[in-house]
């Protein structure tokens, strides 16, 4: 019998997390003590496997004390009861609007801005985006708004070219805004389902990339009102806590419906995606977890907490 996609995006998820799901969990089962019940030394492993998976201090100490009071009441003994637990009061912690797909029928065209510091795979994010969606059936159309690199219009130009998809850009240094516009403009007139739009990740401060974010918002949301439908923010999940922070910071300029969380396949510090969930309102849309088109995958909560503590 051929596999099931649902079970196919697990084993996906399964592999990308590999690291981190050998980082919690072997720090527990090293300071188990064979023959005897679940004690304080197991506890202690499970909060140096939770920091060390980057799941951050505030949450590793709110599930470590959840877990500790139910293995003290429950006499909890065994380890696959110790994990049962664990998967059970990590879901508790999960907020409920964090299950939550991209409906891109919602509208046409369907304008999805794509966000965050360079580096972080957003481009390759976008391609994976534009293979996905292509791969449906739907019409793309590419916008090279990042234009304060002729690096970043290259990279995201040979993406295009290797998909097959149209791309709007003008020459580097140009107004991102105006290619926003254009992008918006021609696919409106061409009829396209689905427009993904690159952004600038690095300019001359912080200040400057944000007023950027918000000039480009307001001139796809002019050309075409209640766009763009989507903003994307990508995280490099290598980078734990720092992933965090930038996270932090695009929020307020950008409006981010969405987190993409890349790289996962490379790192141990997977947990920051619990970190991501209960400090921000604003769901995981898809994770990365390998080089592969199909290895960007829709986030699915519940998988994620059963892949970390199985």
């Amino acid at each position: 019998m051929a596999e099931t996609p649902k079970k196919s995006l697990f084993d996906k998820l399964k592999r990308g997390l590999f690291m981190t799901h050998t980082e919690i969990i072997e720090k527990v089962k090293e300071s188990l003590t064979p023959d005897l019940p679940i004690d304080k030394s197991a506890i202690d492993g499970l909060e140096e496997g939770l920091l060390g998976a980057d799941v951050g201090a505030e949450l590793t100490m709110s599930l470590v004390d959840r877990i500790e009071g139910r293995v003290r009441n429950e006499r909890i003994t065994k380890m696959d009861r110790f994990t049962e637990v664990l998967r059970e009061e990590t879901r508790a912690l999960i907020p409920q609007r964090q299950m939550s797909t991209i409906d891109t029928a919602r509208a046409k065209p369907f304008v999805i801005l794509v966000v965050g510091v360079n580096g972080t795979g957003k481009t390759t994010t976008i391609a994976k985006l534009a293979s996905r969606f292509k791969s449906e059936g739907k019409s793309v159309l590419l916008g090279a708004a990042d234009t304060f690199r002729a690096a970043a219009i290259e990279q995201l130009q040979l993406w295009a070219d290797r998909i097959g998809i149209d791309m709007v850009k003008h020459k580097a240094g140009s107004d991102p805004g105006a290619v926003a516009h254009d992008t918006v403009t021609a696919a409106k007139a061409r009829g396209t389902d689905v427009v993904l739009i690159d952004t600038a990740g690095r300019l001359h401060n912080k200040s400057h990339l944000m007023q950027e974010l918000s000039k480009v918002r307001r001139v796809i949301e002019k050309e075409l009102p209640g766009a763009p439908h989507e903003t994307l923010l990508v995280i490099d999940g290598t980078t734990g806590q720092n992933g965090v922070s930038q996270a932090a910071a695009f929020l307020e300029a950008a409006q981010v419906t969405g987190m993409v969380v890349t790289k996962l396949d490379g790192t141990a510090k997977g947990g920051v995606i619990l970190s991501i969930m209960r400090q921000f309102d604003i769901p995981v849309k898809f994770v990365g977890v390998g080089e592969s088109a199909d290895d960007l995958i829709p986030f699915d909560p519940s998988a994620y907490v059963d892949t970390l503590f199985e």
